[in-house]
C-alpha cells in the first residue's frame, strides 16, 4: 500500500482543519491559557512523533499486516476468513487492545510517567488529540504491530483503523459544542468530544474513566463509564495537579516532562 502514508496524511490535514474550523465557531469552554501558546508546541511533539516513526519503524503497522499476509502468518490467515470479516474482527480487537493499552498507561506507574505528559495540556481541544510523548507513540505502534502479526489482520483492515484512530482522537477532543440530545445518540457507537473530555479531569476518580478513543463499548463492558464530570464541562478543571506551570507547555518541557518531577505541585497520587 505504496499510497498509505499520502492518503493518511491527506485525510489528516482535512479532518483537523475541519475541527479546528468547528470548535473556532462553537466552543464549547473558554480556553485558560489559548491556541497562540500551546499549538505550536503540541504540533510540534506531533512532528517529533512522525519523524521518530519514520525512522525507528518505517514500515509501521499496514507493513507488519502485509507481511503477515505474504507469509500467511495470524490466526485469520489460518483460519482462512473472507477479507470483509477478517477487516472488521481486526478493527475490534485493535480497538479493544488500544482500549486496554490506555488504560495500562493509567495505572502502571513508569507507563504513566510517558502518558502523562498527555494529560498535563491546560486546555482541551484539538491540538491535545496529537499530543502524545514519542516514547509513547513507539510502545503504541510496538504493540499494534504484535497484535496485526499476530492475527494476521488484513491490510485494509489495518489501514482503516489508523485512519479512524487519529480522526477520532482529534475528534473527541475537540474543543466543540455538540447538542445534547446528539451527543447522547452518537455516544452509542463513537467517543464524542463530550464524553472524552471527562477522562481529562483534574480528578482522579475520573481521570481514571472513559479510555476509549475510537469506540465507547469497552468502558461499559468494563464499568470504567463516567457520564459527566462532576464540576460540570464548563466548571471543570482540565489537567493533572502536576506541571500546572504555563511554561511546561513548552516543546522542549513536553519532550523531558516523563524524566521530570514538578516538585512545586501537588502530587498526582502516582509517581
Amino acid at each position: 500500500m505504496a499510497f498509505e502514508p499520502a492518503a493518511r496524511l491527506g485525510i489528516f490535514v482535512v479532518v483537523f482543519a475541519l475541527l479546528a474550523l468547528w470548535e473556532l465557531a462553537a466552543p464549547r469552554r473558554t480556553l485558560s491559557i489559548g491556541r497562540l501558546r500551546r499549538w505550536p508546541n503540541n504540533i510540534g511533539v506531533l512532528l517529533v512523533d512522525i519523524a521518530v516513526v519514520r525512522i525507528v519503524m518505517p514500515a509501521a503497522a499496514v507493513g507488519a499486516s502485509l507481511w503477515a499476509v505474504g507469509n500467511g502468518w495470524g490466526l485469520f490467515n489460518w483460519l482462512q476468513l473472507r477479507l470483509s470479516v477478517g477487516a472488521v474482527l481486526g478493527f475490534l480487537a485493535l480497538d479493544l487492545v488500544i482500549w486496554a493499552q490506555h488504560y495500562a498507561f493509567h495505572h502502571i506507574p513508569v507507563l504513566w510517567r510517558l502518558h502523562r505528559m498527555h494529560h498535563a495540556d491546560l486546555d482541551f481541544d484539538v491540538t491535545t488529540g496529537v499530543r502524545f510523548h514519542p516514547v509513547e507513540i513507539l510502545i503504541s505502534l510496538a504493540i499494534k504491530i504484535a497484535v496485526v502479526v499476530a492475527l494476521g489482520i488484513p491490510p485494509v483492515g489495518v489501514f482503516v483503523f489508523e485512519v479512524m484512530l487519529n480522526a477520532t482522537s482529534m475528534f473527541n477532543h475537540t474543543n466543540a459544542r455538540v447538542p445534547s440530545w446528539l451527543d447522547r445518540v452518537a455516544r452509542l457507537v463513537v467517543v464524542t468530544p463530550d464524553m472524552h473530555r471527562v477522562h481529562h479531569s483534574i480528578e482522579r476518580r475520573e481521570t481514571d474513566s472513559n479510555f476509549g478513543f475510537n469506540l465507547p463499548w469497552w468502558d461499559w463492558l468494563f464499568r470504567t463509564y463516567r457520564r459527566e464530570p462532576e464540576a460540570g464541562h464548563t466548571g471543570m478543571t482540565i489537567g493533572i495537579p502536576q506541571f500546572r506551570d504555563p511554561a511546561e507547555l513548552r516543546l522542549d518541557r513536553l519532550l523531558t516532562q516523563p524524566f521530570r518531577d514538578d516538585r512545586g505541585g501537588a502530587s498526582s497520587g502516582r509517581s
